[in-house]
C-alpha cells in the first residue's frame, strides 16, 4: 500500500512529520515523500538532516489555510497524512479564530482538495483532547475529526477514503512535559512544577505513533478511528524517574487542562473492536455501517468500556519510565 506511492505530509516539519518521514524513507520505498509546511527554515534543516534521502524527498511551502496551494500540492499524490495543526492550548484560547482557521477550515480545504485531486487515502492525526473537549484546541480538533470521518459520505464517484488516528501527547515532542522537565533540571532547578499530583497520561513515542499511522494507511477503509494500545504513567513518577533528588511541587491545574486523558468514550464503545495492539472505533453513521462496509475481525469491547489513562490496565512505574527514557535517548525536541 505504501511502496511506490506518492505520500504528502501536512505539517511535515513538526515532531511527528520528521519521524514519519524518517521511517518511510528507512523502512518503505515510497516513490516520493512531499513535506508540506509553512516554515522555510525548518524545511531547510530537515532537508540537510535527511540528505541521504534527497532523491525521495520534496519540500513544498504552503499552509493548509490556502486552498489553491493545496490543490497544486496534491497533484499526483496517492496518500496524505494530515499532521498540520495549531496545538498550544493557552495560545489558542487567546487567539481562537486562528485555531478555527487552521484546524477546522484547513481540514475542510484538505478534504476538498484530496477528493478533487483523486487522492486514495487520507489519515488525519487527532488527539485525546478531542474527546470530551474542555478547551478550544480540543473543540476544533473534535470538529476536524468529524469533518474527516463524514467526508467519506460525499466523495461521490471518487474513491478517496478518510480515516483518523487518535492518541495522546507524544513523549519528547515539542511542548510536552519531558523536554520541559529536562530543561529545568539542566539549569539546576530541583523543584519541578506539577499541576496536580494525581495527574496521569498515556505514553507513546514518535516511533509508535508513526507505526499506528502506517497501520491505518494499510487497514483503513474509511471513517474509522484508530487508537493504539499504550501504557499509562503518573506525572509524579516521571519526576521521580528523571531525578532522585528533585521535588515535585503542585502548582494547580491550568485552564483547559484535564486530570486524565481519554481516548475512547463509553458512547464510542458500542462500535469499538479490539485488535490486540490497537482498537478501531467504527463509524455509527447509517450511511456507512458495519454490515455494508466492514467485516470486523477483532473482538468487540464491552458496552461500558472506556479507554482512559487512569483506568488503563497497562502502567509504567518509575523503573519502567527510566528504562523507556534510556531507550528514547535524545529523540526529543527538548
Amino acid at each position: 500500500m505504501i511502496s511506490d506511492q506518492v505520500i504528502l505530509i501536512t505539517g511535515g516539519t513538526g515532531s511527528f512529520g520528521q519521524k514519519m518521514t524518517e521511517i518511510l524513507c528507512r523502512q518503505w520505498r515510497p516513490r516520493k515523500v512531499i513535506i508540506y509546511s509553512r516554515d522555510e527554515y525548518k524545511q531547510f534543516t530537515m532537508r540537510k538532516r535527511l540528505e541521504a534521502h534527497a532523491a525521495t524527498l520534496r519540500f513544498f511551502l504552503g499552509d493548509v489555510r490556502d486552498r489553491n496551494r493545496l490543490y497544486r500540492a496534491l497533484d499526483g499524490v496517492d496518500i496524505v497524512v494530515h499532521a498540520a495543526a495549531l496545538k498550544q492550548v493557552p495560545a489558542l484560547e487567546y487567539n481562537p479564530i486562528e485555531a478555527v482557521r487552521t484546524n477546522i477550515h484547513g481540514a475542510e480545504n484538505l478534504i476538498d482538495a484530496a477528493i478533487d485531486r483523486g487522492v486514495k487515502k487520507v489519515v488525519a492525526l487527532s488527539t485525546d483532547k478531542a474527546v470530551y473537549p474542555v478547551n478550544l484546541y480540543g473543540s476544533t480538533k473534535m470538529v476536524s475529526d468529524r469533518l474527516f470521518l463524514s467526508a467519506n459520505a460525499y466523495v461521490g464517484a471518487k474513491h478517496t477514503r478518510f480515516s483518523v488516528v487518535r492518541y495522546g501527547n507524544v513523549i519528547g515532542s515539542r511542548g510536552s512535559v519531558l523536554p520541559f522537565f529536562r530543561s529545568l533540571l539542566n539549569r539546576g532547578d530541583d523543584r519541578l512544577p506539577v499541576t496536580d499530583l494525581r495527574m496521569t497520561r498515556f505514553w507513546i513515542t514518535r516511533e509508535d505513533s508513526a507505526a499506528m499511522v502506517i497501520k491505518a494507511i494499510e487497514r483503513g477503509r474509511g471513517a474509522e478511528i484508530f487508537v493504539p494500545k499504550i501504557p499509562s504513567f503518573k506525572i509524579i513518577d516521571m519526576v521521580k524517574a528523571l531525578s532522585k533528588t528533585a521535588q515535585a511541587v503542585e502548582v494547580g491545574i491550568r485552564e483547559g487542562e484535564k486530570l486524565h486523558e481519554f481516548l475512547i468514550t463509553e458512547e464510542e464503545a458500542r462500535t469499538t473492536y479490539d485488535y490486540g495492539d490497537h482498537y478501531v472505533v467504527y463509524p455509527q453513521f447509517k450511511w456507512w455501517n458495519l454490515d455494508s462496509h466492514f467485516i470486523p475481525d477483532g473482538t468487540r469491547v464491552g458496552g461500558d468500556f472506556c479507554y482512559a489513562s487512569h483506568t488503563n490496565d497497562q502502567w509504567l512505574g518509575v523503573d519502567d519510565i527510566r528504562r523507556c527514557l534510556a531507550e528514547l535517548g535524545d529523540d526529543s525536541d527538548g
